[in-house]
């Protein structure tokens, strides 16, 4: 039976990654790709409330919405696909998205979306900011479909975080590393002498942990991360046990 698969990512429609991706994708099976109509890098796990949801097709198989990711994996599992999916594959990043970014990551969003949903999802992403390698990543993402797909059980409550350097040696599973940054918000006036605000800042380097993602990627390693839906803190309960147990009753 021939393979339904979809399609998102937090780079729009020129993204550089998602031509690529498809013509890989179509030789496991049916793609259909719903994208943001403009980029939505940063846009983390936001859902759109209070303005319409649109959706155009540009062509067989290709729609533009003006939603985030989150959006287009719930439109389209619940809406145009009616639940017949194989698959939910979210990408090509351009750059990386690597320890902290699966917090503010569009692109990890809509493979987190599509988990929530009950989909086996993964999201993938080039490693560098410039000079990506993303015919070389669309092949890895076919190669990790085709291993997901084939699994006897599909992916339960977790989804996978893909980072391809472009000089490959191997994967490795990998946990979420940390990266920091130089943040800073800058004070502007615009030419009507009011005051605006810009959230500036750029990677400065990254923990480099055995094991991690940043590390794997560093040595050449397409890095691939499970995650879980389930946050919490399991091993806090015993620590925090005295908060509610003290808390006065009524």
């Amino acid at each position: 039976m021939k393979k339904n698969i979809l399609v998102t990512n937090d780079d729009g429609i020129y993204g550089v990654g998602l031509r690529p991706l498809i013509r890989e994708l179509q030789k496991l099976g049916t793609v259909t790709a719903i994208v943001p109509d403009q980029e939505r890098s940063g846009a983390s796990h936001s859902i759109t409330l209070h303005k319409p949801f649109r959706i155009h097709e540009m062509e067989p198989g290709l729609y533009l919405t003006n939603g985030t990711p989150a959006d287009c994996v719930k439109y389209g599992v619940r809406s145009l696909m009616k639940g017949k999916v194989d698959l939910i594959v979210s990408g090509i990043n351009t750059g990386p998205n690597l320890g902290n970014d699966v917090v503010y990551s569009g692109t990890v969003a809509g493979a987190r979306e599509g988990a929530m949903l009950g989909f086996s999802s993964f999201a993938v992403s080039v490693a560098e900011q410039v000079n990506g390698d993303f015919e070389q990543a669309a092949r890895i993402a076919a190669r990790i479909a085709a291993h997901v797909m084939d699994m006897k059980c599909p992916l339960s409550k977790i989804y996978l975080n893909v980072n391809v350097p472009r000089i490959v040696k191997g994967m490795m599973l990998t946990s979420v590393g940390s990266r920091v940054y130089d943040e800073n918000v800058e004070c502007r006036t615009d030419p009507r002498g009011k005051k605006y605000y810009w959230l500036a800042g750029s990677f400065v380097a990254g923990e480099h942990h055995e094991g991690t993602d940043i590390t794997a990627v560093a040595k050449g390693y397409v890095s691939i991360t499970p995650l879980h839906l389930d946050p919490t803190a399991y091993n806090e309960f015993a620590r925090l046990d005295s908060l509610v147990n003290d808390a006065p009753q009524g």
